[in-house]
């Protein structure tokens, strides 16, 4: 279950400490969490595709999402404050580590002609952030028990300062980087 927090320990860590030449090992950029986001629309017309998006989540992270609320009435989206309008969920430690062996290694690949993914996503402070066109790409998901296909987006907050850093980090994790 913990193979890729294994693999940091051992390959990761030590790598990035000789490639940036780090004097100490808290200076070593971390993944932090991993924050995936559902936003969902329709969920003013239909109650029900909050709890769809809810089940889809829990079953692929194996983690409760919160649902969240909108901020602010908007009359030309027909919003009001309080509605829910999309479904996140935070990830750390074990899970966290999991759910991105699952995604590099499993999910991704079963993307039609996929060459990797954007390499230019990074914030400028360490963050990297993807977004998924559909959710069944993970193995978790029925076909047959969906009602809508949604895609995602998916954060990778980490301790590092700088994108070369991160892009570093994230590629020895096993990012599938499109060449």
């Amino acid at each position: 279950m913990a193979r890729l927090k294994d693999t940091y320990t051992k390959d990761v860590a030590p790598a990035l400490m000789k490639k940036f030449g780090y004097k100490s090992v808290m200076q070593i950029p971390k993944l932090e969490k991993v924050v995936i986001n559902v936003g969902c629309g329709e969920a003013k017309e239909n109650a029900k595709a909050i709890d769809a998006i809810v089940a889809d989540l829990t079953k692929i992270t194996g983690q409760k999402p919160v649902v969240c609320k909108a901020k602010k009435s908007v009359a030309n989206f027909k919003l009001r404050e309080g509605m829910p309008i999309g479904v996140k969920v935070t990830l750390r430690s074990e899970i966290m580590y999991e759910f991105v062996d699952r995604l590099f290694n499993v999910a991704l690949p079963r993307v039609r002609d996929f060459r990797g993914i954007n390499a230019n996503s990074f914030d400028g402070r360490g963050n990297y952030n993807m977004g998924l066109k559909e959710q069944l790409l993970f193995p978790e998901i029925e076909y047959d028990k969906i009602d809508k296909v949604r895609g995602m987006d998916i954060t990778f907050v980490t301790t590092a300062n700088t994108d070369e850093e991160a892009r570093e980090l994230i590629t020895l994790l096993g990012a599938p980087f499109a060449k």
